[in-house]
């Protein structure tokens, strides 16, 4: 086993400044590149909104899937990993793959109709969910504290839904049902823990070009070099902000970054009002304010598992 030379007292003063200084470096480098990554999957899912309005939502998924395992091809390749030889639990693999591309195409049809900060505040409520979900599924203790934030969090859904003869539109069920589908693909996620983050992703985009290329069959529209481009460009983006996130966690405390995934609703509410012309209204914000301070609540207090926790970093943000 090697020893640390700076707990004997054998490191010089250099090297204990350096070490001084690696840990401040390495948790702003990380906050910055959380930042990072989630400002890029904004920009994806804006993307995603206004591609969906020309072509199929499966069309969308499909091809996007395509572009983002692309991408993962260099480093399953460099990694040496058997990803068809030796699969870990192939039955949760393909359900957790299956409930992401789920909640891929809930999301972007729910972008059809919605807004993208309405979306985006539907999703945020994810973390909420999870712990519903971790309490069934994976039997981990939920104290009343944290019951009493899931009812809240619940409560601002309610009221971001504005209550009235058109709340429970078929937009806001796709998004409702789509967050869903991602918190149990959270919990499933746990589960997997020990499969690599490339592997995990890979069999998503698999699953995400077989499941929704059968689907897109159904509603396949003629594309341009441009729309084909745009839609490659989807996965790209969203496979590199998926690693950017994973690299974050790697460079900070993931109690550090989890409140900066809720920079989305900020950016779902720029670039809604920038690229679409959509401003919230005031039941929304109130509601996305109440699950955000859930969201948080919830977090704080939720159980630990090697340092994380269940509604850590997502795998697989739309």
């Amino acid at each position: 086993m090697a020893v640390d030379e700076c707990s004997t007292g054998a490191c010089d003063e250099s090297e204990g400044a350096r070490r001084h200084w690696t840990r401040p470096s390495a948790l702003a480098l990380g906050v910055g590149v959380a930042f990072l990554g989630y400002f890029a999957f904004a920009l994806n899912d804006a993307l995603a909104k206004a591609l969906v309005v020309s072509f199929g939502v499966a069309q969308v998924v499909a091809i996007r899937s395509v572009g983002g395992f692309l991408l993962l091809v260099p480093l399953l390749v460099r990694s040496k990993s058997k990803l068809f030889t030796q699969v870990e639990q192939p039955g949760l693999q393909f359900l957790r793959a299956a409930l992401a591309m789920v909640d891929t195409g809930l999301f972007y049809a729910a972008c059809v109709y919605l807004p993208l900060a309405d979306v985006f505040t539907f999703y945020m409520a994810g973390p909420i969910y999870t712990t519903l979900a971790s309490h069934f599924f994976l039997r981990e203790n939920v104290g009343w504290k944290q019951w009493i934030a899931i009812i809240v969090g619940f409560l601002g859904v309610v009221l971001a839904l504005r209550p009235s003869s058109e709340a429970m539109s078929f937009a806001a069920v796709f998004a409702i049902s789509g967050s869903v589908s991602y918190s149990l693909a959270m919990v499933i996620n746990k589960k997997l823990a020990r499969t690599s983050d490339a592997v995990l992703v890979s069999y998503q985009s698999i699953v995400g070009i077989v499941g929704a290329g059968a689907f897109s069959i159904f509603d396949w529209r003629p594309m341009t070099m441009s729309g084909l481009a745009a839609m490659l460009l989807l996965g790209l983006v969203g496979t590199a902000a998926h690693l950017m996130l994973t690299r974050a966690v790697k460079l900070a405390p993931v109690s550090v970054l989890a409140p900066i995934q809720y920079t989305l609703l900020l950016w779902g509410i720029v670039f809604g009002i920038v690229f679409f012309g959509d401003y919230p209204s005031v039941t929304t914000i109130v509601g996305s304010a109440i699950i955000v301070v859930a969201g948080l609540s919830i977090f704080g207090r939720q159980p630990k598992m090697r340092g994380t926790s269940i509604t850590q970093i997502p795998l697989d943000a739309p």
